[in-house]
C-alpha cells in the first residue's frame, strides 16, 4: 500500500514537473487530427499527430506536419523522448506579403520532443534564382542530432490581382 502512493505521489510530481517545463503557447500548432499507430491497454496510444502552422513572416504560406507521439506511461506523463521522423508540407494558401526582412534558415517554428534536449524545428529559407521559399524540418540535441529531416518548397505565385513578391528583397543581408 505504502509502495502505490509512493508511486502515485511520484506520478503526480511529474506531472507538475513537465508542466512547469512546458511554456503554454496561444500562438501554437493547430492539431488537425491524429490517428493510433500501436495500441496500449492501460495507457495512452503510440500516434501520429498532423499540425498546421502558419509563417509568422510570410503571409499566405502554410504548413503542416505530421509527428509520432508516444504513449505508454512516458508519453502519458510527458518525459517521452520523441522520435525524429518527421514529415512537413508547406503551400502558398493566399497572396503572399512578408511582414519584414528574414534570414536564411530563420526558425519558423519550434516545439521540444524531449523533456529537456531535443528540439524540432522547423526553418525557411529563400531560393533567390526560382524565386521559392524553402522549408526543412529536423530535430536536434545537445548531443547527437539527427540527420532525419524533411523538406518541402513554396513557389511564390501570384495571387487573383495581385503580383508575387520576390523572397530575394525580403532577406536580410
Amino acid at each position: 500500500m505504502a509502495f502505490r502512493r509512493f508511486l502515485m505521489a511520484a506520478a503526480a510530481g511529474a506531472a507538475v514537473i513537465v508542466a512547469a517545463a512546458v511554456p503554454a503557447r496561444a500562438d501554437g500548432p493547430d492539431l488537425i487530427f491524429k490517428k493510433s499507430t500501436v495500441w496500449k491497454m492501460l495507457t495512452p496510444d503510440d500516434k501520429l499527430a498532423v499540425y498546421g502552422i502558419d509563417d509568422p513572416v510570410a503571409d499566405g504560406v502554410a504548413c503542416h506536419y505530421t509527428l509520432p507521439e508516444r504513449g505508454g506511461v512516458k508519453g502519458m506523463f510527458g518525459v517521452a523522448e520523441e522520435v525524429s521522423d518527421i514529415s512537413l508540407s508547406c503551400r502558398q494558401v493566399g497572396p503572399i506579403s512578408f511582414k519584414g526582412k528574414f534570414e536564411q534558415g530563420e526558425v519558423v517554428f519550434s516545439e521540444r520532443r524531449s523533456l529537456v534536449f531535443k528540439r524540432m524545428q522547423i526553418v525557411r529559407g529563400c531560393d533567390v534564382k526560382r524565386n521559392v521559399l524553402v522549408y526543412l524540418v529536423y530535430s536536434d540535441r545537445i548531443i547527437e542530432g539527427s540527420p532525419k529531416n524533411s523538406t518541402s518548397s513554396v513557389p511564390i505565385m501570384p495571387w487573383g490581382d495581385s503580383e508575387a513578391p520576390r523572397c530575394a528583397d525580403w532577406l536580410k543581408s
